[in-house]
C-alpha cells in the first residue's frame, strides 16, 4: 500500500477481512460517539416496548468513523437481520423493490452512499419509507399498469459522507439523523487496545496512544496503522509495540506527529507558496499538487480543516495562521517576508 493510502479513511481490500473480525457487536463495545449512543439506546428500548420497527435513521459523517458498524450493531440490539447495499449498486426500481419485498418484519435495510441513489430509485423509497408499500409496473407500453405491493414494516438506515447532496424529500423521511464526529486520541487508543487484544498483539498503552494520536481522528485509519506497526514490531523489534517502536514505524510510513502525510504537507505548502496562502479553487489546487479533486476533498481536506490548517471560503481554500506557524512560514502581510 502506498504511503499516501495508509491514512486514507476509505476502505481497501485488505481492510475488509480485518474489519469483519474486530467490529463490535453491541453499543457498549462501540467506543466514542457517546451522545449518539445514548440517544439510540432510548430509541431501541422504546421501539421494543411498543413492538414497532426502529425509526428510519440517517448516519452521516466522514468515511472511516463506523457508520456501517453502527448499523450492524443496531440490528443486533433490535434482534433483527440486516441487508446491505449501496446507492450506486441499486440502478433500477426493480432492484430496490426486490430487496424491499425480501425483508422480514422489522428487518434493517442499510444503504451506504445513499446520496448516490438515482432519482427514480429514490422516488420508490418514498412510499416504502412512509407507507410500507411499493409500486410495481406490470407489462409494457399502453397495457402497462401499476400495482401496489405491501411491505413488512422495516427500518432504513442510510449512510452518507455528503449529507448536503441528499434531496430534501428523502432527508425529511428519516426519523432521526446522527452525525458521527472524529474520535479523540483517547477513544482511538481504546479502539486500538481492543483490536490488539483480539489479534493477540502485545502493545503498551503509550504505544497505542502514539498510534492513536496520528490516526486523524478516524477508527479505520487507527486499525490500519496498528497492522502496519505490528509488522514493523515483528520484524525490527521483539514484537511488542512500544512508543519508540510506534514512532519509528510511523516515521517509515511517512505519518508525522499530527497524522499528516506527504500529500497533506504538499497541499499546505502549495497553498502558501504558489497561491500566497489562498484563496485557491479546489480544481486549481488539485492540478498544482497532481492529485484528483475528489481525493483532496474526501481524504485530505476534512482532516486539514479539522486541525485548523485549512479553511473553506466562497472564493476557495485558504491556509490558516496555524498552518503558517507549523510549517515555518510568516504570513504575507508580515514585514519580515514570506519565510523565516
Amino acid at each position: 500500500m502506498p504511503k499516501e493510502e495508509v491514512i486514507s479513511p476509505k476502505p481497501y481490500d485488505d481492510d475488509q477481512v480485518y474489519d469483519d473480525q474486530i467490529r463490535p457487536q453491541r453499543l457498549d463495545d462501540f467506543p466514542g460517539q457517546e451522545p449518539i449512543k445514548n440517544k439510540l439506546r432510548i430509541s431501541i428500548q422504546a421501539s421494543k416496548q411498543r413492538n414497532e420497527p426502529l425509526d428510519h435513521l440517517l448516519l452521516c459523517g466522514p468515511p472511516g468513523l463506523g457508520k456501517t458498524t453502527l448499523a450492524r450493531i443496531l440490528a443486533n440490539e433490535m434482534g433483527v437481520d440486516i441487508k446491505s447495499s449501496a446507492g450506486p449498486v441499486i440502478e433500477r426500481q426493480a432492484d430496490l423493490s426486490a430487496i424491499l419485498t425480501s425483508l422480514d418484519e422489522f428487518d434493517f435495510l442499510f444503504i451506504d452512499e445513499i446520496h448516490r441513489l438515482n432519482h427514480a430509485v429514490e422516488e420508490t423509497l418514498y412510499a416504502a419509507m412512509e407507507d410500507f408499500e411499493v409500486d410495481i409496473m406490470l407489462g409494457k407500453g399502453p397495457t402497462a399498469r401499476s400495482i401496489k405491493i405491501g411491505l413488512k414494516p422495516f427500518t432504513l438506515i442510510g449512510a452518507t459522507t455528503r449529507a448536503g447532496l441528499l434531496t430534501p424529500p428523502l432527508r425529511a423521511r428519516f426519523g432521526d439523523t446522527c452525525r458521527l464526529d472524529f474520535y479523540s486520541p483517547e477513544e482511538l487508543e481504546t479502539i486500538i487496545m481492543r483490536a490488539a487484544r483480539i489479534f493477540n498483539v502485545p502493545v503498551e498503552q503509550d504505544g497505542a496512544l502514539e498510534i492513536a494520536s496520528r490516526s486523524r481522528g478516524t477508527a479505520r485509519v487507527a486499525n490500519r496503522l496498528l497492522r502496519r506497526v505490528r509488522d514493523y514490531a515483528q520484524v525490527k523489534s521483539d514484537g511488542t509495540i512500544t512508543r519508540e517502536v510506534a514512532r519509528a514505524a510511523l516515521q517509515l510510513l511517512g505519518v508525522d506527529e499530527l497524522g499528516l502525510d506527504e500529500m497533506d504537507n504538499l497541499i499546505i505548502r502549495t497553498v502558501i507558496e504558489k497561491f500566497a496562502g489562498g484563496p485557491v479553487g479546489l480544481s486549481s489546487l488539485a492540478v498544482a499538487v497532481g492529485e484528483e479533486r475528489q481525493t483532496l476533498e474526501e481524504v485530505h481536506e476534512p482532516y486539514l480543516i479539522q486541525i485548523g490548517f485549512l479553511k473553506r471560503t466562497q472564493q476557495g481554500r485558504m491556509a490558516t495562521p496555524l498552518a503558517y506557524k507549523h510549517f515555518g512560514y510568516v504570513q504575507p502581510d508580515s514585514p519580515q517576508g514570506s519565510l523565516f
